[in-house]
C-alpha cells in the first residue's frame, strides 16, 4: 500500500524529532518531566505487539500492556492498555516488492512481548490518535530481577530533582545517589506519592 503525502510529511517531521541529536537531548528527561508530561503511568506485561499500515496509509505499531497497578490514570489491575506508536518494528515488503523502511525513528522506545515494564505514557495525539511515552525512550523502564532501567540505564533520571525534607524513606534517597537500574518497589513507591499526595504542583518536588 503507497503511503499517502501527508503520511510522508508524518515520517519525516518524526524522523527529524528522533535525529541523533534529539535522542541525545532525551539523556536529559527526569523524573519530575516525566511525572508532569505522562497521562498515565502504569505498571504491567507487554501481552502483544504487532505493526501495520493504517487506512490513512501511516505506518504504526500497537502494543498492549496487562495492567499490574497505575500510579497516574484510571486502570484497574488485570486491565488491557492498547495504544499506537508511530513507526513499525521493521522493515516490510510492498505487494509492488518494495520494502517499506517506515520503522520507528530513534529514540522512540522498542516493545517486546512479555516484558515486563513501567511506562509513563503521554496523552495521544489530537488528529493521529498515536502515542508514546513521555520523554520517549526515557518514558519505558524494563523490570529484570526487581530492577528497572531505561534504554539509557536511567542517565540523568534524576538529575536536579529536590525534595520537601521528610518525604522520601531512606532507600528512596538512596536510590536517586544511584546509578544503573533502581530498585522497582522503591522506584514505583517514589512515584505513587509524588502523584498521588501532588508532591510537584505544591512545590515539594521540585
Amino acid at each position: 500500500m503507497n503511503i499517502k503525502p501527508y503520511a510522508v510529511a508524518l515520517m519525516s517531521v518524526c524522523m527529524l524529532l528522533a535525529s541523533p541529536l534529539h535522542a541525545a537531548k532525551l539523556t536529559q528527561q527526569n523524573l519530575k518531566q516525566l511525572i508532569t508530561d505522562a497521562e498515565s503511568i502504569i505498571s504491567g506485561q507487554v501481552q502483544s505487539v504487532s505493526d501495520g499500515i493504517t487506512a490513512q496509509g501511516i505506518p504504526v505499531t500497537e502494543v498492549s500492556i496487562k495492567v499490574n497497578s497505575a500510579a497516574k490514570g484510571a486502570h484497574s489491575k488485570n486491565s488491557i492498555y492498547t495504544f499506537r506508536q508511530f513507526g513499525l518494528t521493521k522493515p516490510r515488503k510492498q505487494p509492488n516488492g518494495k520494502q517499506l523502511l517506515a520503522v520507528a525513528p530513534e529514540g522512540f522506545p522498542r516493545w517486546h512481548a512479555n516484558e515486563t515494564v513501567v511506562v509513563f505514557m503521554h496523552k495521544a495525539a489530537k488528529k493521529t490518535g498515536l502515542r508514546t511515552t513521555a520523554g520517549m525512550a526515557n518514558g519505558k523502564f524494563v523490570m529484570q530481577g526487581g530492577k528497572l532501567t531505561n534504554e539509557f540505564n536511567n542517565l540523568g533520571i534524576f538529575k536536579g530533582l529536590e525534595f520537601k525534607p521528610g518525604l522520601l524513606t531512606e532507600s528512596e534517597n538512596n536510590m536517586l545517589k544511584a546509578a544503573g537500574a533502581v530498585n522497582a518497589a522503591d522506584f514505583m513507591s517514589l512515584v505513587g506519592k509524588a502523584v498521588s499526595q501532588q508532591w510537584i504542583s505544591k512545590g515539594e518536588m521540585k
